[in-house]
């Protein structure tokens, strides 16, 4: 059996950054592509809800009920963009889509708060889009409970029975975000994402390109071994690929301001890393697919799986374990951990080994299927 020879190994990687140089189109989606798609799901992915639409109908038209919306509006969570006059003027406003959330102030309202009775305020919530509709109750009833304590307290100091005191007390400490940013939270998740979706398509089409051009056959006829042409395919793409992440690593940190508060050169490490799993999994894609065609299908089919499995936009503790165990065959998943890890906590590789031996061992199953997969002969 021929060794690993490093002649045959730059031979092939002089092969492939000619044809990169001759295919501009791949150079420009790979160096341009992660700068369009981090600036677009940037602002798009944002899971932080504010300013939700808001219509009053205020029956009492008093001074306390102006108060009271007020306390709504200065919370920032609520934007009042019209009053209403009736329950029909409402319900419009919701069904059109105008309006997420309307308040209903009832005429006795400034009554009977004046004469110490108990008042409800009816708000009315659309419900077709879950995270609006959780965010405005659990807002509102902390409104509405910090309204009514402070009435209490009110009452109390006039009955000259002085300020009112809870037995219980909570006090909250956020670590790693304490402004719970969802943008803190989503860059780091991007970048990761991006860099995966990109790298892999450029190399799936790798080996089929050479199908396609009639060019397999002339690596047929020379002594390259499986893994000379597997990894002087991938290198090219390594430093490509190395580049990109360096470039939305940037704009995630400088342009969206989150800061990273780990260390640099372990990111940067552990990066390499990932890319070069991708890389050998768009590899691993170019052997089985006998087309272009089929290798943008199939990259496409893992890419959507990726995003659920990875525990990108849903956490991966809610998931059943069935499905966690699947998400543990995509190297998304532990990228995402260490990026997270890096970015907002600030960890160390003592944290992050098991993520870092997760990618490490995906690196090694799909380059040694790939190997095996692949054949010197015209099937």
């Amino acid at each position: 059996m021929k060794r690993f020879r490093l002649s045959r190994y730059l031979s092939v990687v002089k092969k492939e950054i000619i044809q990169l140089k001759r295919d501009k189109p791949s150079l420009r989606i790979a160096l341009l592509m992660p700068i369009l798609l981090l600036v677009l799901f940037g602002y798009a992915v944002n899971t932080d809800v504010d300013h939700i639409a808001t219509t009053v109908w205020d029956q009492s038209q008093t001074s306390e009920s102006r108060e009271l919306i007020r306390n709504f509006v200065n919370t920032e969570y609520f934007e009042v963009i019209s009053y209403a006059n009736s329950y029909r003027e409402i319900e419009q406003m919701i069904d059109d889509g105008r309006a997420d959330v309307a308040i209903v102030i009832p005429p006795d309202y400034a009554n009977k708060r004046d004469n110490d009775q108990p008042v409800s305020v009816q708000m009315l919530i659309n419900g077709s889009d879950p995270n609006i509709a959780r965010t405005a109750a659990a807002n509102a009833q902390l409104i509405v409970q910090s309204k009514a304590f402070s009435i209490q307290e009110t009452r109390l100091e006039k009955q000259g029975l002085g300020e009112l005191e809870l037995p219980l007390e909570l006090r909250t400490r956020v670590l790693f975000n304490p402004n719970m940013k969802s943008i803190v939270f989503n860059i780091p998740g991007l970048i990761g994402l991006i860099m995966q979706n990109v790298t892999m398509i450029l190399t799936a089409f790798s080996l089929v390109r050479e199908k396609e051009r009639g060019t397999m056959e002339q690596l047929i006829v020379t002594p390259i071994r499986p893994l000379e042409l597997m990894l002087g395919k991938i290198t090219p793409y390594v430093f490509i690929g190395f580049a990109s992440f360096c470039v939305v690593l940037s704009l995630g940190t400088y342009w969206f301001g989150v800061p990273l508060k780990g260390s640099l050169w372990l990111l940067v490490c552990l990066s390499v890393l990932f890319l070069i799993s991708t890389l050998t999994l768009g590899i691993f894609i170019s052997t089985i697919a006998k087309t272009q065609l089929q290798a943008m299908q199939m990259a496409f089919a893992f890419i959507l799986p990726s995003v659920l499995l990875s525990g990108f936009m849903f956490p991966r503790d809610t998931m059943p374990v069935v499905i966690q165990w699947l998400g543990g065959i995509v190297p998304l998943t532990y990228f995402l951990e260490i990026l997270r890890g890096i970015f907002l906590k600030g960890v160390g590789l003592d944290a992050l080994w098991k993520d870092t031996l997760g990618m490490l061992s995906f690196f090694v199953l799909i380059i040694s299927v790939a190997i095996l997969r692949f054949r010197k002969r015209i099937e």
